[in-house]
């Protein structure tokens, strides 16, 4: 690698030196514009009064991007390693919907952009945040399985309600909007997760029971997975706070087999 790519090297990827600071603190506040800028257009008073200037500033933020890319990839070692990393992807997908932008629907991508801005974390050196983040994945995969169930259980309540709710409401009633299961099964989602759109509701005795029924029901459901995923959390922490049985050593990684200081096998104090 050459000094010139050397030196791009550690300014575009090494946060921990102050021109590479320096340059992912400007990158942020570009991609924070542009975001902006996509916004603003979006409001169809100040795109038809700047139309114009919204165009250029796009076309700007875009080739300003684009040269980053190719920077990026130029100074990289491996360059196919980063086009199918995480942050290689969203930064190839912040610059396309630009130059696709005769294709309808395709320019309101570049809000994709935000995504960018997570290399903030490698700025403020925020890595007790990416360990809190690893910990509460940790447990959501550990809790996959209960969710799993879970979730199947939800379905089929909900299918059961909106048939339910079908026939007490539906055919041959007029004008209740359960004109289907399916719809019933809607309004039965709609309900149990206490968003409540009003767009369907019960006009019989019945069916105003059943729906007060649903509400009541729809307050536990939604406590249910939480608490799933905070038993985890808790006995994961628990895990980790068993002492080793030779040194005594806490605060072990979740997955941890062997201490991490004396190297004495932990599963023997489980």
């Amino acid at each position: 690698m050459t000094d010139m790519r050397k030196k791009l090297y550690e300014v575009i990827f090494k946060a921990d030196t102050p021109s590479g600071k320096a340059f992912d603190v400007v990158l942020i506040i570009c991609i924070v514009i542009s975001v902006g800028v996509v916004m603003l257009e979006s409001v169809a008073q100040i795109r038809q009064n700047y139309k114009t200037p919204l165009v250029a500033a796009e076309w700007f933020f875009t080739i300003l991007f684009t040269i980053e890319y190719i920077l990026r990839l130029y100074c990289v070692p491996s360059k196919l390693k980063y086009a199918r990393s995480f942050f290689g992807v969203i930064d190839l997908l912040s610059i396309i919907p630009t130059y696709l932008s005769m294709i309808p629907g395709v320019r309101i991508l570049r809000v994709i952009r935000i995504l960018r801005v997570l290399r903030i974390f490698r700025v403020l050196k925020l890595g007790n945040h990416t360990r809190q983040a690893d910990i509460l994945r940790q447990a959501l995969y550990a809790s996959r399985q209960k969710i799993s169930v879970f979730l199947c259980f939800v379905l089929t309540l909900v299918v059961i309600i909106g048939a339910l709710m079908y026939s007490i409401e539906g055919p041959p009633r007029e004008n209740t909007g359960f004109t289907s299961i399916p719809v019933s099964i809607y309004w039965a989602v709609v309900t149990l997760t206490t968003v409540g759109y009003g767009d369907i509701s019960p006009q019989t005795p019945a069916g105003q029971f059943l729906a007060a029924i649903v509400m009541l029901l729809g307050y536990s459901i939604i406590a249910v997975p939480t608490g799933i995923v905070t038993a985890q959390i808790a006995h994961d922490t628990h895990k980790n706070q068993i002492p080793c049985p030779n040194c005594k050593t806490k605060k072990h990684d979740s997955d941890a087999v062997f201490c991490k200081k004396c190297g004495a096998q932990l599963n023997q104090c489980e």
